[in-house]
């Protein structure tokens, strides 16, 4: 009689660790989709930024100067739910004025567009990898929340769903070929 019970409460530790640690091991994935949801904002805002900066600086024509900067600042501006929708667009308007490199050139001649042509592809590159990261954890938490395990204790707790960042974020091809300097 004593040595079942000692085997049922062996089991029913054992059970009681290993959804102990699934639970650590969800909320760990959870704040590595806050962390990568806070860089990826932190390189959505950089790239509008740059993006503005550039548009304001007189290097570009007037009419891809205003393409970008109302692009850039609808983007800085949308609310969470047009988030996605505002950012695609600014990376449309990045393609359709830097999609020759004729344009890229006639930037870095100017004084100062080195730095700003630079600048920008480096931010332009980087979105790419960042949602990336997020859409990563993002799927990998999913994963982990479908399992009967997790349903059935309420392992993930009151944390919302996580929902993975949609974008178009592919960069101008003038700009995302040219190597780091």
């Amino acid at each position: 009689m004593t040595s079942t019970l000692i085997w049922i409460a062996t089991a029913l530790v054992a059970i009681a660790l290993y959804l102990s640690w699934t639970a650590g091991r969800l909320d760990r994935l959870h704040t590595r989709i806050e962390a990568a949801r806070a860089a990826l904002d932190a390189q959505l805002l950089r790239r509008a930024s740059v993006t503005q900066e550039l548009a304001t600086s007189g290097v570009l024509d007037p009419a891809a100067s205003i393409v970008l900067y109302e692009a850039a600042h609808a983007a800085r501006q949308a609310e969470e739910d047009q988030r996605e929708v505002a950012e695609s667009e600014l990376s449309q308007a990045l393609r359709a004025v830097f999609g020759e490199t004729q344009q890229v050139e006639a930037v870095r001649e100017v004084p100062g567009g080195e730095e700003a042509a630079e600048e920008l592809a480096q931010a332009v590159r980087r979105v790419p990898m960042a949602r990336r990261f997020h859409n990563d954890a993002v799927r990998a938490a999913r994963a982990l929340r479908r399992h009967r395990k997790v349903r059935w204790f309420r392992l993930a707790g009151h944390a919302p769903f996580p929902l993975a960042f949609e974008m178009d974020d592919e960069p101008p091809v003038a700009l995302a070929d040219r190597p780091n300097r």
